[in-house]
């Protein structure tokens, strides 16, 4: 087994952490959250020459999963991924985009598959469980790599912050405790990539973002 590796590609107005996730050797790998902007995201999997075998998504607001049907048709894979309780979310990202005013080819999304808390999803032998981190959005989901210490937790924490809770199916309590009891009980080792902005380490958030001390 290679190295897990990623890239980010920040894609759409709201600079959202578009992710590639690959394995170092094989080369093959999946793409976390396909915004939009999916020229971009083609041309950097093409540039760094890796297969993308599946579409994962960590939740249905539109600069997450607006560009996610349009990438599958583009690569012939599936998309996996939110919880089902996002379905609402994923069958409004048009509206959605009215109402950010947002243009662009965005399209309301269709999961191949849903996931729920304990699903194990995977590329190559790089395995991540799936834990239900609602709260930002009701079925956000984020994929933690036991073996890498590492987890991608979509817009549920970010470094010194946390996800907003004022939009549809917001709730503030609820975020805070997905985050407080589900991430930072992994450990303070893990290092995390985020939908926004610079990842960091549970450790260091834990300590001193301030809205968990």
């Amino acid at each position: 087994m290679g190295q897990l590796n990623a890239r980010i590609v920040p894609v759409t107005p709201f600079q959202q952490n578009c992710t590639i996730l690959f394995d170092m050797d094989d080369k093959t790998g999946v793409v976390v959250d396909p915004g939009g902007d999916v020229d971009q995201i083609l041309a950097a999997l093409k540039g760094d020459g890796i297969e993308a075998t599946a579409i994962w998504l960590t939740h249905g607001h539109i600069d997450h999963a607006g560009g996610a049907m349009e990438l599958k048709e583009a690569l012939g894979v599936e998309i996996i991924g939110p919880h089902e309780a996002d379905k609402p979310l994923l069958d409004n990202i048009e509206n959605q985009a009215k109402r950010f005013g947002v243009g662009g080819a965005v399209r309301n999304c269709v999961p191949d598959r849903f996931l729920t808390e304990g699903d194990m999803v995977s590329f190559g032998e790089h395995v991540f469980e799936v834990l239900h981190c609602p709260g930002h959005a009701p079925g956000h989901v984020v994929y933690y790599n036991r073996a890498a210490q590492f987890a991608h937790v979509g817009d549920v924490l970010f470094r010194g912050s946390i996800g907003r809770t004022d939009l549809p199916g917001g709730n503030h309590a609820a975020l805070i405790r997905s985050i407080k009891e589900k991430l930072l009980p992994l450990g303070d080792e893990i290092g995390f990539i985020c939908g926004h902005g610079p990842g960091g380490r549970f450790g260091e958030e834990r300590r001193s973002n301030p809205f968990l001390v």
